[in-house]
């Protein structure tokens, strides 16, 4: 009698391009979790017990590159956001290009408080082994110049641009027109009307609105349960998880700076 596979099962949804994915009926899945409930259950393992499951990842460091700016490990317990094939759970705020070769974020997202030049960007892009998302302007910087800016970036190999909160939705709208890569809108606060920043263009919200930023979060979340965000995640677990928890896809991680890691270093080689 020939064997059964997932393969003769009528799929609940078909997705051809998903070629490694299995689909199979409603009652092929209850069959599959009624078996795996027994199992529990003969384990010893009963209603209101939690299960973890354990995956052994391999970590490789070099003795010359075991000290980098580590993001809080509590940030991988965010959903991610897929940008091109790759999925970005972690971004480092910080235009410093020696942090920017030392970390293990996902991502680089920089914006600083200048004018945006092209010089800048290219030397960000070059200088980094993950994606960058480059600030291109919207405060200071206005008009014809952000989209200009913006279109710049893109050529030189940014995977994303981010523009500020001043910035107008009919600016937003023709960097839109002009480029292929997402366009990130700062949010900084709970009366900004998310809707028009949308439908003018914006790909991904960034929410940096400080202590208010998991309840900016949250209400975005429940008028748009889908739209990727990503926000700011404070100083410490607790609220980043907070952040996490009102449901940000990605999280910004501002790093000490250059002058606090090099005290560390300092203080540690005068007691040798």
């Amino acid at each position: 009698k020939r064997r059964v596979t997932w393969r003769d099962y009528e799929l609940i949804e078909a997705r051809p391009l998903c070629h490694y994915r299995r689909e199979i009926t409603w009652q092929v899945f209850d069959e599959k979790a009624n078996r795996f409930s027994q199992l529990l259950l003969s384990r010893g393992i009963g209603k209101g017990d939690k299960v973890e499951f354990n995956k052994t990842v391999p970590e490789i460091k070099g003795l010359l590159r075991s000290h980098v700016v580590e993001v809080p490990s509590c940030i991988r317990d965010c959903s991610g956001i897929k940008i091109f094939g790759k999925r970005i759970k972690s971004l480092l705020f910080t235009t410093d290009v020696a942090i920017i070769r030392n970390t293990n974020a996902d991502a680089i997202i920089a914006v600083y408080p200048f004018t945006p030049q092209p010089l800048i960007t290219q030397a960000l892009v070059m200088a980094a082994d993950v994606p960058v998302f480059c600030g291109v302007g919207g405060g200071i910087t206005q008009g014809k110049r952000v989209v200009n800016l913006a279109l710049d970036a893109e050529f030189k190999g940014a995977m994303g641009v981010v523009v500020n909160s001043p910035t107008s939705n009919l600016v937003v709208s023709k960097i839109r027109e002009t480029i292929d890569i997402p366009i990130i809108v700062t949010v900084v606060s709970i009366h900004e009307n998310i809707k028009e920043r949308i439908e003018s263009g914006a790909t991904i919200l960034n929410v940096s609105g400080g202590k208010n930023t998991p309840e900016i979060v949250a209400r975005i979340r429940a008028e748009f349960p889908d739209f990727p965000i990503i926000a700011t995640g404070g100083p410490n677990e607790d609220s980043i998880r907070k952040t996490i928890d009102a449901g940000a896809n990605a999280i910004t991680y501002t790093p000490p700076s250059n002058g606090d890691t090099m005290s560390g270093l300092m203080n540690k080689y005068r007691n040798f």
